[in-house]
């Protein structure tokens, strides 16, 4: 018989929970607050407990100590996600352990919990957990219409599909990398869509173009009162997220001010209105992304370091068209469709040649850009490369002296002459060749790892 097991309910179609801890009042608050819920729990003290109740019963939801006396919470968190994947796991750590936190969410896991366990925070876990779309039957056929939206067959874009389905299974916050109009938004929305949080908003920022003066009562709100102009309470952006996402796009962009604030709201899941003493409890997910490289902006102090590990729990990386050549067809025929109707005119050969070997710069947002001009100069049905009005592609090549690289293979070229010019200069000494070169030397060292220069 196993020990922490309790006592039997009467069976039927109630989600059932599996409670992990071996404390043994950290058990029964949880079992209390899940039956109170009108759920089902099985309790267990130890890894191998765990391991028998996951091979007798299916759960709909897992919530696990991290630190058990024949292992750890990843344990279970790396166990469900290999043979029971359909079954979230929510992981509880001690107060300020937040590595063991990320390092759960990067395994796998769907939230955290930090102790002392708040129980409207435990509520609304398991609400959003149990609220997670099943993968069978309609809500399959649901996540794969969604998945359609990110169109193409290469190897980058399908494995970028199938990590938005893992992402949507969890709460981790997310960080999207990529170049402008490779589809970062998109990507966010799709989590979003695919997620327990579906049904709550989805609120786009863009960090950019917010005036510094007005950041914090734009993501915060304010009270009447607490500036001239404020007539009225307004909610800021986090309370319009409230149970939804939060997307901030071009988070590099944000100053080192805000940054400390957003910082704040993300760690303590609260948020204080502009001229308000109090504190509101929000419950929003992050996706964050930007163009920039955010590593590099950490290196060079315009980015907190302790808010890029907070923003940068699991990373999503979009690919350039330029390496998803064999999705540039049915791209540009989807986008036709869409912007033309049933009967869209359609490339003729030599178009539909000329846009697969061009290097779009500008990504997908390009392409659709380039199409959009093609229609309004095209005389027929057809697409002739004339109106396509593409400058030739040997001749931006030339005048940078690119013969043929990637946007991104000519810069680190550049990138790594001007370094080593720096280090010939100083015998090799890094901080004089930092201080020439006018970065930081932490930046220095970061970028001489990543291009791969030896003394």
């Amino acid at each position: 018989m196993l020990t922490g097991k309790v006592q039997r309910r009467p069976r039927g179609d109630l989600a059932r929970v599996l409670v992990v801890d071996d404390e043994a009042d950290i058990r029964e608050l949880l079992d209390l607050t899940v039956a109170r819920m009108g759920l089902l729990a099985d309790c267990a003290a130890t890894v191998a407990e765990a391991r028998k109740f996951l091979e007798q019963q299916r759960y709909q939801l897992c919530l696990t100590d991290m630190r058990l006396p024949d292992g750890d919470g990843l344990a279970i968190v790396r166990l469900i996600a290999e043979s029971y994947g359909e079954t979230p796991v929510a992981v509880i750590t001690a107060f300020g352990t937040t590595q063991n936190a990320v390092a759960a969410l990067k395994a796998g896991a769907f939230d955290y919990l930090a102790k002392p366990v708040a129980l409207e925070q435990l509520r609304s876990l398991i609400k959003s957990a149990l609220n997670l779309p099943r993968r069978s039957g309609a809500d399959e056929g649901e996540a794969s219409e969604a998945a359609t939206r990110l169109i193409g067959r290469s190897p980058a874009i399908t494995h970028v599909r199938e990590m938005i389905d893992k992402l949507a299974r969890s709460q981790a916050p997310v960080y999207i990398s990529g170049e402008s109009g490779t589809g970062k938004e998109l990507a966010a929305r799709l989590i979003h869509d695919q997620s327990a949080r579906r049904s709550a908003p989805f609120v786009p920022v863009n960090c950019g173009a917010i005036p510094e003066n007005l950041m914090e009562s734009e993501f915060f709100g304010y009270r009447k009162g607490a500036f001239t102009g404020a007539d009225s309470d307004r909610p800021g952006f986090f309370q319009a997220a409230q149970g939804g996402t939060l997307f901030l796009d071009e988070v590099a962009d944000l100053p080192l001010g805000m940054q400390v604030k957003l910082l704040r709201a993300i760690q303590e899941k609260k948020v204080r209105r502009v001229g308000s003493t109090v504190e509101e409890a929000v419950d929003v997910r992050i996706i964050s992304a930007t163009h920039h490289q955010l590593r590099d902006c950490v290196d060079a102090g315009t980015f907190r370091q302790d808010l890029y590990y907070r923003v940068n729990v699991i990373e999503l990386k979009m690919p350039p068209l330029r390496e998803r050549r064999e999705d540039i067809a049915p791209l540009a025929e989807a986008m036709l469709c869409r912007l033309c109707g049933p009967q869209p005119p359609r490339l003729d050969a030599e178009a539909a040649r000329v846009l697969d070997a061009y290097s779009f710069p500008g990504n997908v947002r390009e392409l659709e850009n380039i199409l959009e001009r093609a229609i309004a100069l095209c005389s027929g049905e057809t697409v002739a490369v004339d109106d396509l009005q593409l400058a030739p592609a040997t001749a931006v090549r030339d005048s940078l002296g690119r013969e043929g690289e990637t946007l991104d293979d000519y810069i680190n070229r550049v990138e790594k002459q001007a370094i080593l010019e720096a280090l010939t200069k100083t015998d090799f000494n890094r901080t004089a060749a930092a201080r020439l070169l006018g970065v930081s030397f932490r930046s220095l060292r970061y970028r001489i790892e990543r291009l791969g220069i030896e003394e």
